[in-house]
């Protein structure tokens, strides 16, 4: 049964569209068909991340009613399949975001998972993503900014009656001035699907224009997405495999 997860967050900048990509990299490697959408219709990144800022045929023109869904997916030369959206501020104005629902129908049909990556934040863009979701993923970091925020973007979910699947706190750097994993939980009162440690490989992937998943495949903040889409698919029981030099040279 085909799943929409809308990843989202209450504040911008905590890597929400790395997580997006990231996470339906690692999905796909697990062997399951993935499509990301970039659902953050007025600063849209996936194009930018993947090497493909302007498309012929995007998500705008789909919710415009100008293209069919099926000629907005574009395949990255790794396989990652993609919805991007314009970088284009002509057309937002005319867009109608409530249509990102009957987008995700349309979809449901061509891949095992949908993934979103909405807007930050908990404007209308935002809204019309987790409205058409199955079920969100909240992004933070450990910052009490970004879990404040996290945690009023959980309450209107849930006052949306989506369910949420968990939160995924990225850019850990293990220092005294974060807030401990434990209290970002309690705080947040959500199951804890992952946590991504600071990793330099991240930006080094933007500027290859591909996931991370694929660039550094061995890096800390890979390993980290691979085992949350494990535990998404039910794979409770993944570890990771290291070889002598992995660990000789500290990549695990």
């Amino acid at each position: 049964m085909t799943k929409l997860i809308t990843i989202t967050s209450g504040k911008g900048g905590v890597g929400k569209t790395t997580t997006a990509i990231n996470l339906g990299a690692a999905l796909n490697a697990f062997g399951k068909d993935v499509i990301i959408v970039d659902a953050n219709l007025s600063t849209p990144n996936i194009g930018l991340h993947l090497g493909a800022p302007i498309v012929p045929v995007s998500l705008n023109h789909v919710l415009l009613g100008k293209a069919k869904i099926s000629d907005a997916i574009y395949e990255h030369e790794s396989g990652t399949k993609i919805v991007p959206s314009s970088l284009s501020v002509k057309e937002l104005r005319r867009l109608n975001h409530g249509r990102l629902k009957d987008v995700g129908k349309k979809l449901r049909k061509m891949a095992d998972y949908i993934i979103y990556d909405s807007a930050a934040g908990l404007g209308e863009e935002a809204l019309a993503a987790i409205e058409a979701a199955d079920e969100a993923i909240i992004v933070t970091n450990p910052e009490i900014p970004a879990v404040t925020d996290a945690l009023k973007a959980s309450k209107v979910i849930e006052e949306l009656g989506k369910p949420i699947r968990g939160v995924i706190v990225t850019r850990v750097r293990n220092v005294k001035t974060e807030m401990p994993i434990s209290n970002v939980r309690d705080m947040l009162e959500l199951p804890l699907l992952g946590v991504v440690p600071e990793d330099s490989n991240v930006q080094k992937s933007l500027v290859k224009k591909d996931a991370l998943m694929h660039t550094y495949p061995k890096s800390s903040a890979a390993r980290a997405y691979r085992k949350i889409a494990a535990k998404i698919i039910g794979n409770n029981d993944y570890k990771e495999n290291y070889t002598f030099w992995d660990k000789l040279f500290g990549r695990w």
